[in-house]
């Protein structure tokens, strides 16, 4: 299963400080922020304990690669992350998990059509 890089806000971080942070421990990827493209809302159920629904926002952001090597990730990282890959953005939407993921990279795909200079 694919699914783009994600996680909570640690205390005293940003949103956008949380995705550089993310993308770096689950893909080895050291990146800039180019703009936030959007949030996704959704519910779900926790599988563990409880089984309370959850709701969730997740805000998602455009990154500009810097440097690092794709899936130089830590040994403790391999419990999230079996494998990091890159992915051709044209090929993203037939090959992530979720649709809100989906969409997205369609959203990526627009910024990226709007703003040549990136």
């Amino acid at each position: 299963m694919l699914a783009l890089p994600k996680g909570l806000v640690d205390p005293g971080e940003k949103p956008e400080q949380t995705a550089v942070r993310e993308v770096q421990e689950e893909t080895g990827i050291i990146a800039s922020v180019l703009g936030k493209l959007t949030d996704i809302k959704y519910v779900y159920i926790r599988s563990w304990g409880d089984r309370q629904r959850v709701f969730k926002i997740v805000s998602f952001f455009l990154l500009r690669y810097r440097s690092g090597r794709i899936d130089d990730v830590s040994p403790a990282m391999r419990v999230e992350v079996r494998r990091a890959l890159w992915l051709p953005l044209e090929q993203a939407p037939a090959e992530l998990a979720y649709g809100g993921e989906r969409q997205v990279v369609r959203k990526a795909q627009e910024y990226l059509k709007s703003h040549p200079e990136v």
